[in-house]
């Protein structure tokens, strides 16, 4: 062939041999797709059974089973906050048979409440969902003088000083969700931990504290008995389960913060694979039952964002969830 060096056919050769492998690994990942699922699935939860996390996995894996015809395994991994959970996802086969219902705390708030955490959320996950969200409101015990948030935030500006909120431990959206307010509206709060939701509700109905952010769940039985009073929920929107409870966002502008689940997979789970996964969790979502059972657990179903903007809102999470730990002074505490 004139005009052509050995080395430039060598470098030519080297191309189409190239070109030929991202061919063939690229219809690999496509047949793989196409056979998937060929096996059961592993859904791995974070923390212990019957919560929101739990219930959203065992309600989306009844529904994929019966799109897939293939099993699911719901895991329970529990400890250090979810980290346990995390690391075994992050550490599992990027294949599409380990998923996780992360939710907020594990994907954003851990970076910064974390000494050393042993994962990278942005880096070594890929968020395929968001399918829940888990509003919260700020509940009072009836004997405190406040019929609304801007009673509240004068009150707790009032002496004597200062007030006390109940929580779940730090780190916890009850904890920060509190941290969030006494930021915004300038008011001097102080926490008082428990280990668990439950029991620093009970503490709020008993009248040992006087106030405490709690999930929808818990709250709406307590607020129909009167046992606890709501002053507002932390939905820039009103909420069809508490129509006639403002948002905090009336009193507090710019207060909008609800706990979220979102299902992720190992980094490098091949493309076609997360696609399909994408898609079908969104159609799963679509299903009356699905949205049923979710919206009885105290969550609100999401239209699930786009891959990309899935990438951007976990970013975005770490960003605004660390600024509020490190105000709370519990950077690093874990």
């Amino acid at each position: 062939m004139p005009g052509l060096s050995l080395s430039s056919l060598r470098s030519r050769g080297l191309r189409v041999l190239a070109g030929g492998a991202l061919a063939a690994a690229s219809g690999l990942c496509a047949a793989q797709a196409q056979d998937y699922p060929a096996k059961p699935i592993t859904m791995i939860v974070p923390f212990t059974a019957g919560g929101a996390g739990d219930i959203l996995a065992r309600t989306l894996s009844l529904k994929l089973e019966q799109t897939w015809g293939r099993g699911f395994v719901v895991e329970n991994r529990v400890g250090a906050g979810g980290v346990v959970g995390a690391v075994a996802t992050q550490k599992a086969p990027a294949d599409g048979y380990t998923l996780m219902i992360a939710p907020s705390a594990t994907m954003a708030v851990n970076v910064t409440l974390f000494k050393s955490l042993p994962y990278d959320p942005a880096k070594d996950f890929i968020p395929l969902a968001l399918p829940a969200r888990t509003p919260f409101v700020l509940v009072a015990h009836p004997s405190l003088p406040v019929a609304s948030v801007a009673d509240f935030i004068k009150y707790a500006k009032a002496p004597p000083k200062p007030l006390f909120y109940a929580t779940a431990g730090p780190g916890v959206p009850h904890h920060l969700f509190a941290e969030l307010l006494k930021n915004m509206a300038g008011i001097d709060m102080q926490p008082v931990a428990y280990k668990g939701s439950l029991p620093a509700l009970n503490d709020v109905v008993a009248g040992h504290v006087p106030v405490m952010f709690v999930d929808l769940g818990p709250a709406i039985a307590q607020v129909q008995a009167g046992t606890v009073r709501a002053l507002g929920v932390s939905t820039a929107a009103r909420l069809a389960s508490l129509p006639n409870v403002p948002p905090v966002n009336d009193a507090a502008p710019g207060f909008d913060v609800a706990s979220w689940q979102m299902i992720v997979a190992p980094a490098g789970t091949p493309r076609p694979i997360v696609e399909r996964l994408h898609r079908d969790i969104a159609q799963a979502m679509e299903d009356p039952g699905v949205r049923g059972q979710i919206e009885k657990a105290g969550m609100v179903p999401v239209s699930s964002p786009s891959l990309a903007d899935l990438q951007a809102f976990v970013k975005s999470e770490i960003a605004q969830w660390g600024d509020v730990v490190r105000k709370a002074g519990v950077e690093g505490s874990q």
